[in-house]
């Protein structure tokens, strides 16, 4: 899904280049062909040379939008507050995991060993927070709201046995939101990326 947006917009902003090229070369073409070089430095501007330039103004910043937006399209489960691409953000979330969440989910992300088997308590252990977990399965709006408010509906079953704590008492909505844009930032691969584009986009919302 993702790559057909980025293909369908690589074409748009090809064929809005080749415009704005055709559009120059009206421009600076002399009036007849086989002038000499002195001619085309003066040549006047003719009236539809005028139009070709008002196109090309206009369409150049909407080409270049479209060629910026390539590089942005997201998964249908993000959250521009928990973009992993911004440094300042994802660097004060890793300071606060590294406080707040490294005990029980890795300080590498890597979760409690045996995270998939049941405790004799009945829980199971903190999973990996890395691609190994499932974590980026889930859309950004549920991330946030199990972390801001634990494993409870409509996120688990009621009642659900867990050690997972809320933390909306604890850190502010930007803290958690910072958290998750660490936490994305471990998430590179294409694979990765793409099925959570496909799992986010399918999934029901809480």
């Amino acid at each position: 899904m993702i790559r057909r947006v980025l293909l369908s917009r690589v074409a748009i902003a090809v064929a809005l280049a080749g415009v704005l090229a055709l559009a120059t070369w009206v421009i600076t073409s002399p009036s007849r062909i086989g002038a000499p070089a002195a001619f085309r430095r003066i040549a006047p501007i003719r009236p539809r040379a005028i139009g070709a330039a008002l196109i090309a103004r206009t369409l150049s910043p909407i080409a270049f939008a479209l060629f910026a937006g390539c590089g942005d399209a997201r998964a249908p489960g993000d959250d521009p507050r928990a973009d992993p691409r911004d440094t300042a953000k994802v660097s004060a979330g890793g300071k606060i995991y590294a406080q707040q969440c490294a005990a029980c989910h890795g300080a590498k992300l890597e979760g409690q060993p045996n995270w998939r088997v049941r405790l004799p308590n009945g829980r199971l252990p903190a999973p990996p927070h890395d691609e190994s977990g499932h974590t980026w399965h889930h859309s950004d709006k549920v991330l946030f709201g199990i972390t801001q408010r634990g494993l409870v509906p409509p996120y688990a079953p009621p009642d659900y046995p867990s050690d997972m704590p809320a933390f909306g008492g604890k850190l502010s909505d930007d803290e958690i939101w910072a958290v998750l844009a660490y936490i994305k930032s471990h998430w590179a691969s294409r694979d990765v990326l793409d099925a959570r584009a496909e799992m986010t986009g399918n999934a029901k919302r809480p």
